[in-house]
């Protein structure tokens, strides 16, 4: 297990963190009552959707791509290499996955609340 690896995996697993804080805490202060000023000018971004989901889809991909790798590929004694450790990425990225599904899907499902 390399300490770069392990520094890297939290580096991104932050990154997706803050992406969902950011993507999810202006939605639930709509439905919760609790808007404010900037979440009027939340429209502006609108016209860059498609880029961002491209993007959430690609990594995504490249998520999907790493942690579905065989074992073989992973060296002994490293993090990839322990059962434990890639059931627990596997879980992980299936609720990011879902959380991403949630987050595209929410534009479409909202207008059913108002």
């Amino acid at each position: 297990m390399g300490w770069q690896q392990l520094v890297q995996d939290c580096r991104f697993t932050f990154i997706g963190i803050a992406w969902h804080v950011c993507i999810h805490t202006a939605p639930c202060d709509v439905v919760s009552g609790k808007t404010a000023y900037w979440t009027t000018r939340l429209t502006q971004g609108e016209p860059y959707r498609p880029i961002f989901i491209g993007v959430a889809l690609v990594a995504l991909f490249f998520a999907w791509r790493r942690i579905y790798r065989q074992a073989a590929a992973c060296k002994p004694g490293e993090v990839c290499a322990i059962p434990q450790v890639r059931a627990t990425y596997k879980l992980i990225f299936w609720i990011v996955a879902a959380l991403v599904l949630v987050a595209l899907g929410f534009p479409y499902v909202m207008p059913f609340f108002y």
